[in-house]
């Protein structure tokens, strides 16, 4: 594994090197001593799928507050999607800033989401499968969102919505409060 930097703090992109042959691929997606190598102390306690059919399916922009903050390192199993972190750390240099990164299969990359950040993505391709490694339990009641079009935050996405859920869709713009 190769681990890239991105241009906001802790938000990684993660490279698999995959082995391939006459069977197809083989590759790991996770492994707990590669990441402390790099000093990355990561462990997941949940792992989720996200199914998508249709080409530009939109979900986000997502986080969890405090006490129920999370990490996620997020992978596309199947097909390709524009990952978007935005940052939402307070006294961040990145602070509302945001970073895309293209998902697929064929690049065989992740993106590690730091507490604070919120995440969402657009597909690119007709059945896209996402997967969600999270090192923390789900907490419903922590559920935070925003606006995936949100003026202050500028996201400059590939291409309109052509599914999005009534629940992402109604979520505010970022306003003072947003932790």
């Amino acid at each position: 594994m190769r681990f890239g930097a991105t241009p906001l703090p802790g938000l990684l992109e993660v490279l698999a090197e995959p082995a391939a042959d006459a069977r197809g691929r083989f590759l790991r997606s996770w492994c707990e001593a590669e990441f402390a190598a790099a000093g990355i102390d990561f462990r997941p306690v949940q792992a989720s799928i996200s199914e998508n059919r249709a080409r530009h399916t939109l979900r986000g922009m997502h986080w969890q507050a405090p006490p129920a903050a999370e990490r996620k390192l997020v992978r596309c199993l199947r097909g390709a999607a524009f990952d978007v972190v935005i940052d939402l750390r307070p006294g961040s240099p990145t602070h509302c800033r945001w970073h895309g990164i293209e998902l697929s299969d064929a690049r065989h990359n992740a993106v590690l989401i730091p507490q604070g950040c919120a995440h969402g993505f657009l597909t690119l391709t007709e059945e896209c499968w996402l997967e969600y490694l999270i090192d923390a339990p789900h907490a419903p009641a922590a559920a935070r969102g925003l606006r995936w079009d949100d003026p202050a935050i500028g996201i400059a996405w590939p291409a309109a919505p052509a599914v999005i859920s009534e629940r992402d869709a109604a979520w505010p713009n970022l306003g003072p409060d947003h932790g």
